[in-house]
């Protein structure tokens, strides 16, 4: 049955499901009995390249998405269907040795509680790599100073975001739910001027040239 959160997706493209994250699989472990978790797996495009490099035993995938959940079933061990914050992931085959969730944590109600659940399923030691949208970025600081905050129908304004983040606050509530901080920071490094600006001022001001926070976390031996 469609919630109401999945029907806000049912006019994306099939784009909007795809996007491999080769970056993250680069970080996994080369652990070939893992088991991996993805959060808003899409197509499953990054798990079919995780289990093509060896770096899992065994890859389950949710997402909000029919067609996507039916293309990432041709890849991945295991796709459920449905809003995460309405699934038991007790029941996913867990304990889990790396959990990924790209470009979703600003879609829920409450991802303050989801990452306390996910961290629950996770074996000690294990890593959760994660990025969404930075609202301290300078684009976004402009649009504010003049008197605006448009929504798109993709991208950084994503209309279907409910929640907004900057890279401090991100670290906090990964912090929260009983993360470790691995690192945290832009997606992708400042280049240009701001390169140069980033140097000068010891990275201080790194986060208004960027428009992703990219997160990676491990659940501490307790």
């Amino acid at each position: 049955m469609s919630t109401p959160l999945t029907l806000d997706y049912a006019s994306k493209p099939p784009e909007y499901f795809d996007g491999a994250r080769a970056d993250i699989v680069g970080q996994l472990p080369d652990n070939p009995a893992a088991a991996i978790i993805e959060i808003g797996c899409g197509n499953g495009s990054t798990g079919a390249i995780a289990k093509a490099q060896g770096k899992c035993a065994r890859y389950v995938g949710i997402d909000v998405d029919e067609k996507a959940v039916a293309e990432a079933e041709k890849a991945l061990d295991a796709v459920v269907f449905g809003n995460v914050e309405q699934l038991d992931l007790g029941q996913l085959g867990g304990p889990f040795d790396a959990a990924i969730l790209s470009e979703v944590l600003e879609h829920l109600v409450d991802p303050w509680a989801q990452l306390g659940r996910l961290h629950a399923v996770m074996r000690p030691d294990a890593l959760i790599f994660a990025s969404s949208p930075n609202i301290a970025n300078i684009g976004l600081i402009r649009q504010l100073l003049s008197n605006r905050f448009d929504y798109t129908p993709a991208g950084v304004m994503d209309r279907t975001h409910l929640r907004w983040f900057t890279s401090a606050t991100y670290r906090e509530m990964f912090e929260s739910a009983g993360f470790e901080t691995v690192s945290v920071g832009p997606l992708t490094p400042p280049a240009g001027k701001w390169r140069i600006i980033a140097g000068l001022t010891g990275g201080v001001f790194t986060h208004l040239a960027s428009s992703q926070i990219m997160y990676c976390g491990r659940k501490p031996r307790r």
